[in-house]
């Protein structure tokens, strides 16, 4: 590639990267004079590249904005940023539309990379692991994600028609605070109008999104991420449990979350320090109860079960079987 050429690719580059530049700073970054700034304007104007001359005394040189660049110039270290989050983002299942979206942009990306970069990016990928496995997704439609994602900046209401997990389907007017990824799935949560009650709402079970006329405003209270979890932990299922655990916040947290559990202070005396020992009141709702008592185990805290009855039997019949097998003598192996 001959110098002047590859000026004018970094002078594209340092235009991609926002803002306006003055006519010395990019002559500085060059190594050029300003009028051979001027020139290499020129050439990618002749390129079809929207290069805007901004006059006045912080004036100079930006590209115009919302046009796609052909070709996207990408650092070393960006284009490593750029292919391992596109990785992380499909085994987290925050893709949106189809797999292959997010599969066709990293072949894109790879098929135009320098050789010495693909090798960095194989060295990372072959050291690098996974703590599980990636599951199956029911990914969101793109246009209804940056549809309810404009919904929420500029606290507009927004028409959707909503499949719920019981296959009923319902047209609702929303209020939406906030956009929620949790656990592999998109979430927004908001108010419905129709109800009058704050609900959240998988973003993949939503068919068809439109903004409405008027505006809204946001609530105090909870960020959005906050209300899917206290939705989580609130959700209608069989069983309604009630605690009193003798801990920290931060012990309870460790193994009952804010996605599982509600938290509440039992008792407490007036100027106790927030980090003592004291009993706080859990409540959580679940549609089995078996896997309970082994996280209660777990916590290694003192605690009192306030219905159902069925946990409290099933925390009894696990402790038998704990006591049971560890009465049991060592046995060896017979010898043959």
């Amino acid at each position: 590639m001959a110098r002047p050429t590859g000026r004018v690719l970094t002078l594209l580059e340092l235009l991609q990267s926002g803002g306006t530049r003055t006519v010395a700073e990019l002559a500085d970054r060059l190594g050029v004079e300003g009028r051979t700034v001027r020139r290499y304007v020129d050439h990618l104007i002749d390129l079809d590249v929207p290069v805007e001359s901004v006059r006045g005394r912080y004036g100079g040189y930006r590209l115009a904005p919302g046009y796609r660049l052909p070709p996207l110039m990408l650092s070393d270290d960006e284009a490593l940023a750029v292919l391992l989050g596109l990785v992380a983002g499909r085994r987290a299942g925050l893709t949106t539309t189809e797999a292959t979206a997010n599969e066709t942009a990293s072949a894109k990306i790879r098929r135009v990379l320098p050789k010495h970069i693909a090798r960095r990016l194989d060295t990372v990928l072959e050291a690098l692991a996974f703590t599980d496995q990636p599951g199956e997704f029911d990914t969101p439609d793109t246009a209804v994600l940056l549809t309810i994602a404009d919904a929420v900046r500029h606290h507009r209401p927004v028409s959707i028609r909503y499949t719920d997990r019981d296959g009923q389907r319902s047209e609702r007017t929303l209020h939406a605070y906030g956009i929620v990824a949790h656990a592999g799935r998109w979430y927004v949560t908001g108010r419905d109008a129709r109800i009058g009650e704050d609900r959240t709402f998988r973003l993949d079970r939503i068919a068809d999104a439109r903004t409405l006329p008027g505006s809204f405003e946001t609530p105090v209270g909870p960020d959005a991420a906050q209300r899917v979890l206290s939705g989580f932990a609130t959700a209608e299922y069989r069983h309604e449990v009630t605690l009193r655990i003798h801990g920290t916040v931060e012990q309870i947290r460790a193994r009952l979350p804010a996605g599982v559990a509600n938290l509440e202070e039992h008792e407490s005396v007036s100027g106790e320090d927030r980090a003592t020992e004291r009993w706080l009141r859990v409540e959580l709702r679940a549609e089995r109860l078996d896997w309970l008592p082994p996280v209660l185990a777990s916590l290694d805290r003192p605690f009192v079960i306030e219905r159902p009855d069925e946990l409290r039997d099933l925390v009894i019949a696990l402790a038998d079987r704990l006591t049971s097998c560890a009465a049991e003598p060592d046995r060896e192996e017979p010898t043959s």
